[in-house]
């Protein structure tokens, strides 16, 4: 017991941290509202999911410096190129769009959640060093101690979603949001170009 108190704090408070996944979420909820930035909260935690099932069945491929340079590389040009998007976008929530478009919004913001947290390395790394900790424990306790991650990693991800995207979250932002927007895309373009210079000196030591 004391060890899942252990395992569920340290988890939790990574997740209060601040970064690429927050700032993505933040971003998507403002602009398009919470329900279509859980598609992105549903990619971010499948790609947790992921990571997880990797790092607690001892694949550990990612700790190999050049691979994990390889990552740091793509994850830090997709950020750059997603960061620009969204500080050029203009686009303002519509909650009388089209079912279609909806849907559509939805499954693309999938696609980038499922892209942002497989091409962070601090996702991988943190889930292999957890795993690394709790060696010798049964699998039983480890597809618990999985299902439990992936849940609370869902679940404060809708949490901010639904506190930045709601109606009424907008409508108090309103006079602000494209600033914010625009923030939070200079934030992933400025994390994905340090990315890139981190990944850089690496493959090239």
């Amino acid at each position: 017991m004391e060890q899942f108190v252990a395992v569920a704090v340290a988890h939790f408070l990574a997740l209060l941290i601040p970064g690429v996944d927050f700032f993505l979420i933040a971003r998507t909820a403002m602009a398009s509202g919470w329900r279509a930035a859980t598609g992105a909260c549903l990619g971010i935690a499948t790609a947790n999911g992921l990571f997880i099932v990797a790092a607690f069945s001892g694949l550990s491929l990612i700790s190999h410096p050049t691979v994990l340079a390889v990552i740091q590389l793509a994850g830090g040009a997709f950020l750059v190129s997603i960061g620009i998007a969204f500080i050029r976008s203009k686009a303002r929530f519509d909650p009388d769009q089209a079912p279609q478009a909806a849907q559509a919004t939805w499954v693309r913001n999938v696609g980038l959640g499922i892209a942002s947290g497989l091409l962070n390395p601090k996702n991988a790394l943190f889930y292999v060093s957890l795993a690394a900790a709790l060696a010798g424990a049964e699998p039983v306790t480890l597809i618990a101690y999985g299902g439990w991650m992936f849940t609370i990693v869902l679940g404060w991800d809708v949490f901010v979603a639904i506190a930045l995207g709601s109606t009424r979250a907008l409508t108090r932002l309103a006079c602000i949001a494209h600033r914010l927007t625009t923030a939070a895309g200079a934030f992933l373009v400025l994390f994905g170009l340090g990315m890139v210079a981190t990944a850089s000196v690496q493959l090239l030591s």
